[in-house]
């Protein structure tokens, strides 16, 4: 992409609505605007970072066999009137009526919704277990949204829906569902820590979070210290890592904690990631029963699975930032590469950068090509804003010579290239 093609709205004041590092770096970097409390606009730069997570998550969803589907933002309200729910959600549902007096309601989660679906499609245990996943807007009308789409009104979420005969089954779902949220958190360039949680307004009796370790997060969360290399190793041992005590804050009792003070962690923290053990808390009073292999009518167990896919946008870059910007993951990235051409009136600059943009995009890379007549300081201060995690810094001395600067983003590192080596480099970095 050219960047004198694309829309990239940077700031160069430091935004006075923003309270944290990441909602500051997100409007600056121009990724989001401010529509109204709560509720933003998504920019190119910002919606190419959440389709790269969504990506992620589809190919981990269905690598286990989760199947998708679209269920809508607007619910009708009978549904959480049958559940139960309807008057005990909370100020946070919004709540309306169309022009046929019908009460609807803009979804804040869907167990309601994916459980009637269920009942009225699926009806032996012979059609189990089934695993079915959406990636939605959703709208809680929280009562002091703050911290830019951290706490936002309205939200981006992948929920997951598993249905099991018993609850073996169910907790057997569960447990690979566990192990695919790691595997998805790393595959976007994260290490999370799962720790054991309450279930909230959802209910169920097995719930653990996911959370991203960062200095100004808003939870606390402790841990064994053996956790981090067990869930850093190659291969993940569920056995090994439920074994070691990791919990959120709420349920974190000193007096019951058998760790010895040094061997016990605590950090702040980002939830990015919520599972739960449901059971049949809404298959009973909703009546989504199944025959059994004798012939009795049972309700199903269920569990449910959510990544806030925008909130995680936001946490990242609160845990990968310096003082000039973002440091992306290279799996999320909206460009891989930025190329800096320092002057666009030279014409060894121009034929360089044109050839090396030229052969990053063959090779299916993606770049970004600073053609802009603006200052090289302020090239220089946008590429380190948006956070490219390559960096292709061509100058007239250098060009003269056929040789350009590699910049990683995260290190700092620069080398000096020849030309034609440049784009081999680039392609055995992000390998």
């Amino acid at each position: 992409m050219l960047l004198s093609k694309y829309f990239l709205p940077v700031l160069k004041e430091l935004p006075a609505e923003a309270q944290v590092i990441s909602h500051r770096l997100m409007l600056r970097s121009g990724m989001i605007r401010r529509q109204a409390s709560g509720i933003y606009s998504w920019l190119p730069l910002g919606l190419q970072v959440l389709q790269n997570i969504i990506n992620i998550v589809n190919h981990n969803m269905n690598k286990v066999g989760s199947l998708e589907i679209l269920m809508p933002c607007i619910q009708p309200a009978s549904l959480w009137i049958a559940s139960g729910r309807f008057e005990n959600y909370g100020k946070e549902m919004l709540k309306f009526q169309d022009r046929h007096d019908n009460t609807l309601l803009f979804g804040p989660t869907n167990e309601d919704m994916i459980t009637e679906i269920f009942k009225n499609n699926i009806k032996s245990y012979k059609d189990l277990p089934k695993n079915l996943y959406h990636i939605q807007w959703k709208f809680r009308d929280e009562i002091r949204p703050r911290f830019g789409v951290m706490r936002a009104r309205e939200f981006l979420m992948k929920d997951a829906y598993s249905f099991d005969i018993d609850q073996a089954s169910a907790v057997q779902h569960y447990n690979n569902m566990y192990l695919a949220y790691l595997q998805t958190f790393r595959d976007i360039g994260l290490n999370v820590i799962p720790v054991l949680a309450d279930n909230g307004p959802i209910g169920g009796n097995l719930s653990h979070e996911f959370h991203i370790q960062t200095e100004n997060g808003e939870s606390t969360i402790f841990y064994d210290k053996k956790f981090l290399n067990l869930i850093n190793s190659k291969s993940l041992d569920i056995e090994k890592i439920q074994s070691l005590y990791a919990v959120a804050e709420e349920k974190h009792d000193p007096t019951k904690c058998s760790l010895a003070p040094e061997e016990l962690a605590s950090s702040k923290s980002i939830e990015v990631g919520h599972i739960f053990y449901i059971g049949s808390k809404y298959s009973k009073v909703m009546n989504a029963v199944v025959n059994d292999k004798h012939g009795n009518l049972v309700p199903i167990e269920m569990s449910s699975y959510g990544i806030g896919i925008s909130r995680l946008v936001a946490a990242i870059i609160e845990a990968s930032h310096d003082d000039k910007g973002i440091i992306r993951p290279i799996n999320i990235a909206p460009f891989c590469v930025s190329i800096l051409n320092l002057n666009i009136l030279d014409s060894k600059c121009n034929e360089l950068s044109r050839n090396l943009y030229a052969q990053l995009k063959t090779n299916n890379i993606t770049v970004l090509y600073d053609d802009t007549e603006e200052r090289v300081g302020s090239k220089f201060a946008t590429h380190d804003l948006i956070g490219s995690p390559y960096q292709v810094i061509i100058g007239p001395k250098g060009a003269i010579k056929n040789i350009v600067e590699l910049k990683n983003r995260k290190t700092g590192n620069i080398e000096e290239l020849d030309i034609e080596v440049v784009c081999g480099k680039i392609i055995s970095c992000l390998n």
